[in-house]
């Protein structure tokens, strides 16, 4: 603690020598003695934040503030924010240095934590670029909003991780975590400010331009490899016959260049891969294509029970920006007995699964962070299936409810929105909720829902869907009491089936069934992830609005 006092202690000292180079208009200076003005700014700015007292004695540091732009005082906030993840992150590598006896549950949570605040730092670092960069800081707000909502994200996963731990050492960590989390809060509340300046020629637009009918975050290569069918050029081959030029995954992904822009494309042939398989954060641009659902399998068995935490449960972990996968069954087969277990992770923003299944039971998909898209894919579960805080759209696909143990219930989303400022939600589209061909026998004996709010912001909305009879007629289902059942937004849309009837469904302040189209519509690959933005360069088929 002592070192991290010091760290943020030193950057404010020497905090007068930074410069940020930014165009947007400055904020109004009102009259005054240069004090006052000062501290008014300074009010102003931190106006409509949730923590107002710590943007306020954090900007009222900052030189010549009545000269800076509003982006230059984000920038200012976050390199301010910057300094402290850094600093916490060298104080979770010391613990699990220094204390003596650590338990692996332990010493995982911390492993996670450092991970997720050097993602953190990226994002930060990304941020700053961005508003210091002189392209008009408006246009960039959509992606300024993903990078901070995905740098809030990793702190409550950092926590989440000690959520077995029957130590002390969350303690260690813990306020600075929260301060960190609040920090980023608050930058994300003042770059709210910029969506004014942004094009209002949206409904809902957090991730870009449509442009031409098509997202374009995908190229022209990328489609091509997406929409063949018959031979393919391949960068590299997988295969456990020894006929490709490895036998694992995990040894492909480690030869792939390393910060790529262009495409990398890994064929992986049928066959079953028991291995554990990390894309990190400098693999980027990987596109890994499968022989088809039931051939390529990926599969692992790690879980919370037997010492794991849901974070690094998982049998392939994405963090590695614009990944792409076809043709590919995640599996964790730890059993339902074994609480979560995590099939696939993603924390890469721009990534996309096109034909792909998950299959686990209790968190089989972590939805982790950052912008995601599914097409045509399966998921298999019981419990909270398909969580995390990620802006992610399920488009055209079929999402089924397992056999959960006895005196267990059947929910097939956990969202984890924290704050309402983050962009974040799923968006299930023109798809499917059903039983699974082992719950179909004894579908009676157990309660299926929609969702249910993980954290006080959760946002999930289901639209032109066909929802089976599984689902209970109240929809969805409580946490904790009425915890979170004001702030969080669930919503339906035109959905379809069995258990789309809507007149007994739960009727707390947040939920809502959608009867206007264009409300509905902010929740689009259009509107919500902007598909038109990134989507565009892949084979991957969508549509931008609703169906």
């Amino acid at each position: 603690m002592a070192s991290y006092l010091t760290a943020i202690a030193a950057f404010l000292l020497t905090f007068t020598s930074l410069n940020f180079i930014v165009s947007p208009k400055l904020i109004t200076n009102p009259p005054g003695p240069p004090q006052s003005v000062h501290f008014q700014v300074a009010t102003s700015a931190c106006d409509g934040t949730l923590y107002p007292q710590l943007c306020f004695s954090t900007l009222s540091t900052f030189p010549n503030l009545r000269k800076k732009t509003l982006p230059q005082i984000i920038s200012a906030a976050v390199n301010v924010t910057v300094v402290q993840v850094k600093a916490t992150a060298s104080n979770s590598s010391s613990i699990r240095r220094k204390i003596p006896n650590l338990d692996a549950r332990d010493k995982r949570a911390l492993q996670d934590c450092v991970e997720l605040l050097n993602n953190t730092v990226t994002e930060l670092n990304a941020a700053v670029s961005d508003l210091s960069s002189n392209k008009s800081s408006s246009k960039h707000y959509y992606d300024l909003q993903t990078l901070l909502s995905g740098a809030m994200t990793n702190q409550y996963t950092c926590l989440d991780g000690f959520a077995y731990s029957d130590s002390n050492v969350r303690s260690y960590i813990e306020d600075s975590i929260n301060d960190i989390s609040q920090h980023v809060s608050n930058s994300l509340a003042l770059v709210t400010k910029l969506k004014q300046a942004a094009s209002r020629d949206e409904v809902f637009p957090e991730y870009g331009r449509v442009e031409g009918g098509h997202p374009s975050w995908m190229s022209r290569e990328d489609k091509a490899v997406l929409e063949a069918t018959g031979e393919v050029s391949y960068d590299l081959v997988v295969a456990k016959d020894g006929s490709g030029n490895f036998t694992t995954i995990g040894e492909a992904v480690e030869a792939a260049p390393d910060r790529s822009t262009k495409r990398f494309v890994i064929h992986v042939k049928a066959g079953a891969y028991y291995e554990y398989v990390e894309v990190v954060s400098k693999k980027t641009m990987l596109m890994l294509v499968g022989d088809g659902i039931g051939k390529t399998l990926v599969k692992g068995n790690r879980s919370v029970v037997d010492g794991w935490t849901t974070f690094r449960s998982a049998t392939v972990a994405v963090v590695g920006n614009g990944f792409i996968a076809k043709g590919i069954t995640f599996e964790n087969y730890a059993g339902p007995s074994k609480h979560q277990a995590v099939a696939l992770r993603s924390g890469s923003d721009l990534s996309a699964f096109y034909q792909c299944s998950f299959v686990g039971y209790q968190d089989t998909l972590y939805v982790h962070s950052l912008r995601q898209f599914y097409r045509e894919c399966d998921v298999y579960g019981t419990v909270d299936f398909i969580f995390g805080n990620a802006a992610v759209v399920f488009q055209n696909c079929a999402l089924y409810a397992r056999k959960p143990n006895e005196n267990q219930k059947n929910i097939f989303t956990a969202q984890g929105r924290e704050d309402p400022n983050q962009n974040t939600g799923i968006s299930i589209i023109n798809s499917k909720l059903a039983a699974a061909s082992d719950l179909i026998p004894v579908q009676s004996s157990f309660k299926s829902y929609i969702g249910r709010p993980w954290k006080l912001h959760s946002r999930t909305v289901i639209l032109q869907s066909n929802i089976g009879d599984l689902v209970d007629p109240a929809g969805w289902l409580e946490w904790d009491g009425d915890f979170a059942l004001s702030t969080l937004y669930y919503g339906e849309y035109a959905n379809r089936g069995p258990g789309s009837n809507t007149s007994s469904r739960v009727t707390w302040p947040g939920y809502r069934v959608l009867t206007n189209r264009t409300e509905a519509s902010q929740f689009t690959v259009g509107n919500f992830i902007q598909g038109g933005e990134w989507l565009n360069s892949t084979t991957i088929p969508f549509f931008l609005g609703l169906s």
